[in-house]
């Protein structure tokens, strides 16, 4: 098994065809409202970056995937901060948190959002993992089920550690990186990063907020991705060398689906054959073992695909539908 970096654009890159998307961002998130300001907390030792968007219900803490940061939420923030106290972070080596040379494994950051909570005086929450967060929240309320009130798998309900997984990225038919043109600019990359988004996404300025907090202006101008190419490798590891203890977790979970993992609606007819042929050979068989195995290890779990969307923009798509869903399964009572 070889490990690449970085991750994020293997998952990333759904098409090489360029898509209408807004030069302009929409001047707000969703509904009129504003991502908060920044803030900032030492936790583990870490500084680390976080959002709060407010709210008078109960916490739900937002945990982000590989090399995102916590604007990618900015959305479903807005979708149910009428609801509860949305809370996102930026783990440690992500956007503006500290990047330590170590450690990076899953103990550590799970430490990190215990910390967290401690000094925000969160004594319960909810939580919401996407992608590589479902590691994270998994161990977190395994480790701490007092602390825990329910689980959110947002396209997170895999075992990243599964040789299937590796296996079939080994194989995946796209490119996967910018290359040196592309990252010239902030210009020249924002048009690589727009090109290769789900084309069902609109641009908006809380993605444009995001697209700044995972990279840095070098003096000269051309842009250095965040997280960097050492810390990538050091999180590409943690993901390959943590299982799921699935049978420790005590707390109600609910597990969201997309319906493909890449996006398969792209232009060129032999890419979108080479994509399909992918995900239908490599890829669905170990969504498929994913979803039995939550199912058969976590008792009572809600289980919901949400159509037309993919590993990338199920939170970003479809925002009623997963929002509604979310929230509904967030207040019901046991």
């Amino acid at each position: 098994m070889t490990l690449r970096a970085p991750f994020f654009y293997l998952v990333l890159a759904t098409s090489a065809a360029h898509h209408a998307c807004n030069e302009k961002a929409d001047d707000t998130v969703r509904g009129g409202l504003s991502a908060p300001p920044d803030a900032f907390v030492t936790a583990n030792g870490v500084r680390l970056h976080y959002l709060d968007w407010g709210g008078t219900g109960p916490e739900l803490v937002l945990v982000h995937g590989l090399q995102d940061s916590p604007h990618i939420f900015d959305h479903l923030a807005a979708g149910l901060s009428d609801d509860f106290r949305v809370i996102a972070y930026a783990r440690r080596g992500h956007g503006q948190s500290d990047a330590p040379a170590d450690p990076y494994d899953n103990a550590t950051l799970v430490e990190d959002l215990r910390e967290l909570l401690d000094s925000l005086g969160i004594a319960q929450a909810n939580l919401l993992g996407w992608s590589m967060g479902g590691n994270e929240i998994t161990e977190f309320a395994g480790k701490y089920p007092d602390r825990t009130i329910k689980l959110v798998y947002l396209e997170a309900g895999y075992d990243w550690s599964d040789v299937a997984f590796w296996e079939a990225f080994e194989q995946i038919p796209i490119a996967s990186e910018p290359d040196s043109a592309s990252l010239q600019s902030l210009a020249a990359y924002r048009a690589w990063y727009q090109a290769h988004f789900p084309s069902t996404v609109t641009w908006t300025s809380g993605l444009e907020a995001h697209l700044r907090d995972i990279t840095r202006i070098a003096s000269d101008g051309t842009v250095q991705t965040i997280p960097n190419e050492t810390v990538s490798e050091k999180l590409l590891a943690s993901l390959a060398a943590t299982g799921r203890d699935y049978a420790r977790v005590r707390a109600p979970a609910l597990a969201l689906y997309s319906s493909t993992l890449l996006d398969t609606d792209v232009s060129d007819p032999q890419r979108a054959h080479a994509i399909t042929t992918w995900e239908q050979q490599m890829i669905a068989p170990f969504r498929r073992a994913s979803i039995e195995r939550i199912r058969r290890e976590l008792p009572g779990v809600v289980v919901s695909e949400i159509p037309n969307t993919t590993h990338m923009s199920i939170g970003l798509v479809s925002e009623e539908t997963v929002t509604a869903t979310i929230r509904r399964f967030l207040l019901e009572s046991q």
